[in-house]
């Protein structure tokens, strides 16, 4: 029972550790919406002569007028972008690199809020993970007694149930906020297209990996209980069988020590009778009758109170 509850509580150390790791990589990743947004094409120049949209050399005389044959989505350019809780970054059409946004200032100012409280859910998240993490180890590596092993499991149960409702929550918010962000956020940073990226992937998989931990810790805590009042039970059953042994010995040891006792109180005044002398016959035999009445009470009484089969 020791080395499956060591396997168990070891399979749940590992799925909390994998949990901690997803959930840290994704709040401070910036990848979990990506896509492409739709911006005007710049001018060509001597830099720049792909991508971009010719009106010719001559600038300077103001009366010719340059015409430019892309039409329609041939004068915008796709660039990448993608965007995570703290920071939304774009590629630079006018250089290499990206620029970053703080995405708190993009979303729309009614939606700041809840995206604050998204925020504030995924630390604290963090925090229950690492305090569920701690209790899992203390109970793997430094609980000898199955006891305080089993308080540290309920606790750790308890903090990691908690910690993956937080979780989701705040990332439901943050898919709310991003996607009412799209609708209403500033004309130049408005997505063409978009779909959720990788961190929103480990996002959920830290959830996904929270709640088995949780599920294996309490289906340990669960059987370990159901171990113990099960082996209290058998204990307890032995014990009773024990005593239905051991009664009829002590019923059996009793009653032979009653009927010597009775034997001797009849045995002990018939030799007090035969002592008198002769001529106190009338007298013996008076005193034989007062001396027996007595006797003969108390052994009625005895009678009574072992039964007939004893008498």
């Amino acid at each position: 029972m020791k080395t499956t509850r060591k396997c168990r509580a070891l399979l749940s150390v590992s799925l909390n550790l994998v949990a901690l790791f997803f959930s840290t990589t994704a709040f401070v990743t910036t990848y979990w919406c990506e896509g492409t947004q739709r911006v005007p094409k710049p001018n060509c120049s001597k830099e720049r002569r792909h991508n971009c949209i010719d009106y010719g050399v001559n600038e300077t005389d103001q009366s010719k007028v340059h015409y430019s044959w892309e039409t329609g989505d041939d004068r915008f350019l796709f660039r990448y972008f993608h965007t995570g809780i703290w920071y939304s970054c774009e590629e630079n059409i006018h250089g290499a690199g990206e620029k970053c946004r703080s995405f708190i200032d993009l979303a729309p100012a009614s939606e700041r809020g809840v995206l604050w409280l998204s925020v504030v859910s995924e630390v604290l998240y963090i925090m229950l993970l690492v305090v569920g993490f701690s209790l899992m180890c203390l109970e793997l590596f430094h609980s000898s007694n199955v006891i305080d092993g089993l308080k540290l499991n309920a606790f750790a149960a308890v903090f990691t149930v908690l910690s993956g409702l937080l979780g989701m929550v705040a990332h439901m918010m943050y898919t709310q906020v991003f996607q009412i962000t799209v609708s209403l956020g500033p004309e130049d940073w408005r997505p063409h297209t978009w779909d959720y990226g990788w961190s929103f992937c480990m996002a959920w998989g830290s959830f996904t990996c929270c709640m088995a931990a949780s599920v294996t810790t309490l289906n340990s805590y669960t059987k370990t209980v159901i171990e113990f009042r099960h082996k209290r039970k058998l204990f307890e059953q032995g014990l009773r069988e024990e005593q239905t042994f051991l009664d009829p010995d002590a019923f059996h040891y009793f009653r032979d020590r009653s009927l010597q006792s009775i034997s001797s109180s009849v045995d002990v005044y018939p030799g007090h009778g035969g002592g008198g002398g002769g001529g106190g016959g009338g007298g013996g035999g008076r005193g034989k009758l007062h001396r027996g009445t007595p006797s003969t009470m108390d052994l009625g009484e005895n009678c009574d109170s072992l039964g007939e089969e004893q008498c």
